[in-house]
């Protein structure tokens, strides 16, 4: 049989023109249906992680602080109030982190599966955002059930409160992309696990506000603070569930380096699948 012939019986199968405007929800629907096989375990780790920290953190550490702070507390409120909106956007940040940098190893190193659906009518820029999309979705869900378990601790005070939903994943989103585009880069992945646990996750973790307030660090270290998306997350989060201040102008510039990483991440991220499939 010719490869001509093979080429029609594939396209009598599959309608090409369909996959070349909808590829990207065709990828998303295919690691739901992989993130389907461990729906209790990923369920359960999402409500354990809040549940944990709160209690841990929030209630038992946080006890000890408001005693020692005062009626005034941190940042004025109770320590749980003050530490619940940090945790939110952690957990959007890292779940987006997972689901797009372990994928994209997956698909283009350890089972090369995005070489076989780069042999489809799917483009790498499908592929990318496919990926991103799964990405969104798991974030989506974690801080939804994240957001719950704060409200049944009663560690929301304003009404708008929900609002920091979006405010987290929009934040997740935003820094997913870019490690999105940096994971499609990689070539030795050991390296780059040391550098990121090590001098980026861990870092962001400690010196971006999230346990105590950034103004209360030296100087010369708030600059970390300033340059990641936690930050800017944690900063909007309070705002939004206890009324934290933030001026109208650090409301903007919170939002457009959020979305400017957003924007620039996905933007790389396309152009570098799609390179790195043509090899």
């Amino acid at each position: 049989m010719s490869i001509t012939n093979i080429r029609q019986g594939s396209l009598a199968l599959v309608d090409a023109t369909r996959i070349q405007s909808r590829g990207a929800i065709y990828v998303l629907q295919a690691r739901i249906r992989q993130m389907a096989k461990w729906v209790w375990l990923i369920l359960g780790i999402a409500i354990a992680n809040p549940i944990l920290y709160l209690i841990s953190v929030g209630i038992g550490l946080g006890g000890l602080i408001d005693k020692s702070v005062g009626p005034a507390g941190v940042d004025g409120v109770k320590y749980l109030t003050f530490l619940a909106p940090a945790l939110l956007a952690q957990a959007a940040i890292q779940g987006t982190m997972d689901e797009t940098v372990f994928p994209t190893l997956e698909g283009f190193k350890w089972n090369k599966t995005f070489f076989a659906m780069n042999s489809t009518p799917l483009t790498g820029r499908q592929i990318s955002t496919g990926v991103f999309l799964t990405a969104l979705f798991r974030a989506t869900y974690t801080v939804i059930l994240y957001f719950g378990v704060m409200w049944a601790f009663g560690a929301l005070k304003s009404p708008h409160a929900w609002l920091a939903i979006p405010t987290a994943i929009f934040a997740g989103a935003s820094f997913g992309a870019l490690m999105q585009s940096l994971a499609g880069k990689l070539e030795n992945e050991n390296i780059f696990f040391t550098v990121l646990g090590r001098f980026i996750m861990m870092p962001l973790f400690m010196f971006s506000g999230t346990f105590f307030p950034l103004s209360s660090m030296p100087i010369f270290l708030r600059w970390i603070g300033w340059i990641s998306p936690l930050w800017h997350s944690i900063e909007l989060g309070r705002h939004l569930t206890y009324g934290h201040v933030v001026s109208p102008t650090m409301v903007w510039v919170h939002f457009i380096f959020l979305g400017t990483l957003l924007v620039t991440g996905l933007f790389f991220s396309g152009r570098i699948f799609t390179k790195r499939l043509a090899k």
